[in-house]
């Protein structure tokens, strides 16, 4: 009998790197039941928290990025990065992986770079249409590049390249409410449209203050409007509504939405801002999206994220400087166009990669079993 696959995923920092990577190690037991999978990430940021959550084992490097502004404390940084490679060899030594995965992100880098160095397979998973500086740099070390967009050749070798999409939460595709049932569900009228509005886990200023100068827009709409700020805005949206009034009886305000699968489900529109993991759900679901690309991301990589939608009338962009004006009067307008919310919900399902994390689970049991 052979020995169980010894897999090493490393990566994180954000909900964008940590939902596939726990979908890629979920593929692999499903294929794999008796896999050692062990992840990799960085100290203090959310993989500590959401990796052992999922029920995987997790070390964390003491890494972290350059600081741009200030370079003088970098010295800092390369200490950081010096010690996570001596970590990164230690965990490799212990674990002995037969493949190591990288997700993008800070610890994927030292993580990945010692096992090409000590003779260990890799696998590079980039989930943005701009390709991460990390993953960059680790592009020739790499076996195998699964990414989500075309035209990956501008940054990948093309022998490498294997087009996947992105792994997305499986909670969202397993979800068999009805929108009528949805709608009910979050104590909505079944009969009205629905606008969800979405800044990530941690909100996002700029769709918070849309909602907050258009809220007499929202007041003499048709439209029932779930907004979730995000924990980080919530106390002060809450203290300042406390101060100045009521909410519009059609908006519901929360600071997270547990289950996101039945939010989206009733949706008739979104806005989201244009992460990665984001634009592969709204593909596979078919959800129509006006997408906000945040303006604080490295290469403005959120702005090219939506661009390849766009260039396929696969969703509708505002940029950020613009959202306050032109958001909520544009997703009020688009919410009533039926024949247009079907054209885009059509146009972005074309657009959807199903089966992703599969197919690069597959690409890391091949590169195990060699």
């Amino acid at each position: 009998m052979s020995q169980p696959i010894r897999v090493i995923i490393s990566g994180g920092g954000t909900g964008g790197h940590i939902f596939p990577a726990v979908s890629i190690a979920n593929a692999i037991r499903e294929m794999h039941p008796d896999a050692a999978i062990h992840f990799v990430g960085a100290e203090g940021r959310m993989e500590m928290q959401r990796v052992p959550a999922e029920g995987y084992s997790i070390d964390g490097l003491p890494i972290r990025g350059f600081d741009r502004k200030h370079l003088w404390k970098n010295l800092a940084v390369l200490y950081k990065i010096w010690v996570s490679q001596r970590k990164a060899k230690r965990i490799l030594k212990n674990f002995k992986p037969d493949v190591a995965v990288g997700v993008g992100g800070y610890a994927s880098g030292p993580t990945l770079n010692k096992a090409a160095a000590m003779g260990i397979p890799c696998l590079l998973q980039e989930q943005n249409s701009y390709a991460g500086v990390t993953n960059k740099l680790l592009a020739k070390k790499a076996q195998v590049i699964c990414v989500a967009y075309e035209g990956m050749e501008r940054f990948f070798p093309k022998e490498k390249i294997l087009l996947t999409g992105n792994p997305v939460r499986q909670a969202l595709l397993n979800n068999q409410l009805t929108r009528e049932q949805a709608v009910q569900a979050l104590g909505f009228d079944a009969q009205r449209p629905v606008l969800l509005i979405v800044g990530g886990s941690l909100g996002a200023k700029t769709l918070n203050d849309s909602v907050v100068q258009q809220l007499q827009l929202i007041r003499e709409s048709n439209v029932q409007v779930l907004w979730q700020t995000g924990k980080y805005y919530h106390k002060a949206l809450e203290e300042q509504f406390q101060a100045d009034g009521a909410l519009p009886a059609n908006l519901h305000m929360t600071d997270f939405i547990a289950d996101m699968g039945t939010a989206y489900r009733a949706a008739d529109l979104v806005v989201s801002r244009a992460g990665a993991g984001s634009i592969s759900e709204f593909c596979l679901i078919g959800k129509p999206v006006i997408l906000v690309p945040s303006p604080n991301v490295a290469e403005d990589h959120q702005t090219k994220n939506a661009q390849a939608l766009v260039d396929k009338q696969a969703a509708i962009m505002i940029r950020d400087a613009d959202a306050r004006q032109q958001l909520l009067p544009t997703a009020i307008k688009v919410i009533a166009d039926k024949a247009q919310l079907q054209q885009l919900s059509s146009n972005i399902l074309n657009m959807a990669l199903p089966h992703s994390a599969e197919t690069i689970a597959k690409e890391v049991i091949r590169l195990a079993q060699q």
